[in-house]
């Protein structure tokens, strides 16, 4: 039989029984984090399928068109998905490490309760003097699970308005109508307005002279608006049937009148460039003129 005392000696325990006892502690370390990855890949893969704001569907019933937009829509989902898994996945494989050595390092028999206060010292003095990064991290995070914007979202975040080129857990990168890249840290971000989510809105105010038929000044804008909602060219681009609110308010210019279409995201702009294109040739064709305001010698608009 086996000397059995020999488990007992010293150079035993220290040179065969404590090594096991890591190997084991980081195989199983191994193996936790393996499962944890897999379960956050799941829930990310999941999550990159459930949309988190309404599919811009307008009323086919009522006469609209869809506006759904499934590769776009889903790649910008995928993307966010895979951004929290890999902050999840970073985060699980810290804790799970700093566990692992710490157990290691109480199995050798050397004291863990300095290092751990050391470690919380430590902590607390870079979390006062690393405020402005944890805010920036923490506000990231926040916005990645809101979905507040994505990149190519046109977005106005009130220092800077752009197009959005990248989308970071500290900084936003966006680019200007003029081609300069705005670097926006996203703790210093108090609102977000976006342009881009769903659907938007064409709001075209047209002024016309005193002196003109405002009966027939809508009639136009309106036919117009109709006109383009049924070309084939805008199919998918103007989503709804065009509204003339009428008289929208009195300038010392003329009356305005205001003619709204709800259009597909980011195309907000395009139709109105077209829709004011085509509705100087219906007025001038109607002798409906539009006030022209006069600018003096040297002057500016």
């Amino acid at each position: 039989m086996p000397d059995l005392d020999v488990l007992d000696e010293p150079w035993f325990n220290r040179f065969v029984e404590l090594p096991l006892k890591a190997v084991v502690v980081v195989i199983v370390a191994l193996v936790l984090r393996w499962l944890v990855n897999r379960l956050i890949d799941r829930l990310t893969h999941q999550a990159s399928k459930t949309p988190t704001v309404p599919t811009p569907l307008a009323n086919l019933a009522g006469g609209a068109k869809s506006v759904e937009r499934p590769e776009p829509v889903a790649q910008r989902r995928r993307q966010r998905a895979e951004a929290l898994g890999s902050l999840l996945k970073s985060i699980a494989t810290g804790i799970i490490m700093t566990i692992t050595v710490v157990t290691i390092l109480a199995s050798f028999g050397i004291p863990v309760a300095p290092l751990l206060t050391s470690a919380g010292i430590v902590g607390v003095a870079l979390g006062f003097g690393a405020q402005t990064l944890v805010k920036d991290f923490l506000a990231g995070i926040s916005m990645m699970l809101e979905d507040q914007y994505g990149v190519g979202d046109v977005v106005d975040l009130g220092e800077a308005i752009g197009t959005v080129e990248a989308v970071g857990l500290r900084v936003t990168r966006l680019r200007d109508i003029d081609g300069t890249v705005w670097y926006v840290r996203n703790g210093e971000i108090l609102r977000v307005g976006n342009s881009s989510q769903n659907w938007a809105r064409t709001v075209l105010d047209v002024t016309v002279a005193y002196d003109s038929d405002l009966d027939q000044a809508q009639q136009i804008l309106s036919e117009v608006a109709s006109e383009m909602y049924a070309d084939p060219n805008y199919e998918g681009v103007i989503i709804e049937p065009p509204e003339v609110w009428g008289v929208e308010r009195f300038d010392k210019d003329g009356v305005v009148v205001r003619v709204v279409l709800k259009t597909a995201p980011l195309q907000q702009w395009n139709v109105a460039r077209a829709m004011r294109e085509q509705v100087k040739r219906r007025f001038d064709a109607a002798g409906i003129r539009i006030p022209a305001t006069i600018i003096p010698p040297g002057g500016t608009v």
